[in-house]
């Protein structure tokens, strides 16, 4: 049993709670390698933002949780080396689909876990929630659960279809299982492809799909029945068409790639929604900047002269979705 205080790590309570009292939000980066790592720090320290590092149940399989939990370890020493003397980094489990992957992840070091029964019915998203929840609180790591369905694809996790969050149960879930937050379904998506292009309006100039607008009325009902209770947003890259553009225009085939706009991800953030997670974006940005080198620069092999320019790339996003979007600079002080 490893203890996440022993790694320099926190759990999400106390930064929860200042975001939402704030009105702001935690970025919630994934990452799977040490490049995505490097930029995610450089960006919170030089701006002094809590962050989340998130691991997926892929990047568990891809870069293997211990590796991984020693990564986030290092990075609590990599900020120090920065000049943030008291780092804010949460190591979180995304999308944990069992209560066995949440258990290792709680004993392995990590401050914060997810468990995703959504897909469940009702009453067994409760009970498991409940016995991931009596497990991590032993510990003091915090959990945050699901009610509700996102559509997309992300790693593992996949829906055809998306229903909302239903207000009238929040209350019922979270005293029955005791979670930490919540994660809800107000419109947004995983991946690169968040809808379908008949879901959304086509902007005559320029071709690019508009997408329909999040459920805020959905939000305001559940933020009524849970005053002051964290909640999450999931799905919520912007898929930013400069990077689409680029991947396209090198190589690439990414048609109709559209995400969320960042004006709604601002107001959510104002709202109780205090951890928007970003993930698509990241790669999208990791994505352009190689194409454009491979391209531009067809014999370069080294892997630093295209893994240096698109951690560089990275960074550029994080720091603009921390002060642009989720205005949580200078909150970790």
């Amino acid at each position: 049993m490893i203890s996440y205080k022993e790694l320099g790590l926190v759990n999400t309570r106390e930064m929860f709670a200042k975001a939402v009292e704030g009105g702001y939000a935690i970025p919630a980066f994934n990452f799977n390698n040490m490049e995505q790592l490097q930029a995610i720090i450089q960006a919170s320290a030089e701006l002094k933002s809590p962050v989340i590092l998130q691991v997926s149940k892929g990047a568990r399989n891809y870069a293997n949780q211990t590796l991984l939990r020693y990564m986030a370890e290092g990075a609590v020493e990599y900020a120090k080396e920065l000049g943030w003397e008291h780092p804010q980094i949460v190591l979180h489990l995304d999308h944990g689909d069992s209560f066995e992957v949440c258990k290792s992840c709680v004993d392995l070091g990590f401050s914060s876990v997810m468990i995703d029964a959504s897909s469940l019915p009702y009453d067994e998203n409760v009970a498991l929630t409940k016995k991931v929840v009596d497990y991590a609180h032993q510990f003091d790591v915090t959990v945050e659960a699901e009610l509700g369905v996102l559509a997309g694809v992300e790693d593992e996790v996949a829906s055809e279809e998306s229903h909302y969050t239903r207000p009238e149960e929040v209350i019922d879930f979270t005293s029955k299982t005791g979670c930490d937050s919540l994660a809800i379904s107000i419109g947004t998506s995983h991946g690169a492809y968040k809808f379908k292009p008949e879901q959304c309006t086509r902007d005559p100039k320029s071709g690019i799909l508009i997408p329909p607008p999040l459920a805020f009325d959905v939000l305001e009902e559940i933020e009524k029945k849970l005053p002051g209770f964290p909640i999450v947003l999931h799905g919520s890259s912007s898929v930013p068409q400069e990077y689409v553009k680029i991947i396209n225009e090198n190589g690439g085939k990414l048609p109709d790639a559209v995400g969320i706009p960042e004006e709604q991800l601002r107001m959510a953030s104002k709202s109780a929604v205090c951890k928007i997670n970003i993930d698509s974006d990241s790669r999208l940005a990791m994505t352009a900047a190689i194409r454009k080198i491979f391209n531009e620069k067809p014999g370069e092999f080294d892997p630093r002269k295209y893994l240096g320019p698109a951690r560089d790339e990275m960074k550029k996003l994080y720091m603009h979705k921390i002060v642009n979007v989720l205005g949580s600079d200078n909150k970790a002080l």
